[in-house]
């Protein structure tokens, strides 16, 4: 047994070269083992957990063009929609319906939009009494550059308004290097995390993302899960999280090969070892399937993740898994876990016998 083995085993904090030294091996065998054991240490119930909701997209108009997106829509393009109250509406109702409890609300960087005209989307979505998880941080950076506000005085409009968590959506690789190659429009690393942190300071929840397998290197995803261990570290405001690879059809990036099952394993262990103050890590059956997700359940995964009763942006990219609540807890019955309905927050929901 080697040093960093030790240390992982032991409960002890790896810095980021051992962690890079642990993504660029290859002994896939011995990363589960590690990622387990921190994944039994910080949950040592073998339960999983999912959340019934639906990602609504209420424009797929965006200015910001990035390399890795099938789903945007140009403003100039006649094709581009928002979403009208009605619909909106319908969505939600529908989603309540399944036994859902909450909305991710996420759209493109619209460049005609006010931001009275999320407030007011997010109080008529508040009406419909549901959680809203919504408005990742280029979107929050965008109403602040188009209102003249700062990030701190639009999360604090849009709280009141009834915003109640907000998506690790948009993190792609925190590296600027990496950011300002695939999405040279969007926020950049410090805006992100400067979201995040002001959201945590208001009392927000939010989750963080890692969509890799593009043009960074294995030590910009160390670099990229530091600043989240450093950012955690401050503030505690990281419910989950979730790495999940880049989806390459349909997009400008096209020509870079799909990641292997096998590196995203390796990846999501990692993930787990190296973020020992984020309590939950998701696994991503959109982009994987059913039957990897599974096996990421012994590589440090406590979570499902969500049912996506709608998801548009990786099927605009040619994927197209679908699981339904009753699908979800077979898979992960069947993987030797108890399944438990959750929140944003991860308080359980009852359920009747």
């Amino acid at each position: 047994m080697n040093q960093i083995d030790r240390k992982v085993l032991a409960g002890e904090r790896i810095e980021a070269g051992e962690a890079l030294a642990l993504l660029e091996g290859h002994n896939l065998h011995r990363l589960g083992l590690l990622a387990q054991a921190v994944r039994r240490r910080l949950h040592p119930e073998p339960r999983v957990t999912y959340v019934i909701d639906r990602n609504i997209n209420y424009t797929d108009i965006c200015v910001s063009a990035c390399q890795f997106c099938a789903f945007f829509k140009a403003p100039e393009d006649g094709r581009g929609t928002v979403l009208t109250q009605t619909e909106l509406s319908q969505k939600i109702k529908e989603t309540k319906a399944l036994g859902g409890t909450q909305i991710l609300l996420q759209g493109g960087l619209h460049p005609d939009k006010s931001l009275e005209f999320y407030e007011t989307m997010l109080r008529f979505i508040k009406g419909h009494q549901i959680h809203i998880h919504g408005f990742s941080p280029p979107e929050v950076c965008h109403f602040a550059r188009l209102s003249g506000l700062t990030i701190r005085e639009v999360l604090t409009r849009l709280q009141q308004a009834g915003l109640d968590s907000i998506p690790g959506g948009g993190a792609e690789i925190l590296v600027d290097r990496v950011r300002k190659q695939i999405s040279p429009r969007k926020c950049d690393t410090g805006e992100w995390l400067t979201v995040m942190e002001e959201a945590h300071r208001l009392g927000m929840r939010t989750t963080a993302t890692m969509m890799f397998g593009h043009v960074e290197t294995l030590a910009e995803r160390i670099e990229h899960l530091t600043r989240l261990r450093e950012l955690q570290d401050r503030t505690g405001g990281f419910t989950a999280f979730i790495p999940w690879p880049f989806q390459p059809d349909h997009t400008a990036l096209a020509h870079i090969p799909k990641t292997s099952a096998f590196e995203y394993l390796k990846t999501l262990a990692v993930s787990r070892i190296f973020l020992d103050n984020i309590a939950n890590i998701q696994a991503s059956w959109v982009t994987q399937g059913p039957k990897i997700a599974q096996v990421s359940l012994f590589f440090g995964a406590n979570d499902f993740g969500s049912t996506m009763i709608e998801e548009n942006v990786v099927a605009a990219a040619g994927v197209h898994f679908r699981l339904s609540e009753a699908e979800i807890r077979e898979l992960v019955s069947r993987a030797g876990f108890t399944p438990c309905q959750r929140l944003m927050n991860y308080t359980l929901v009852a359920r009747a016998a």
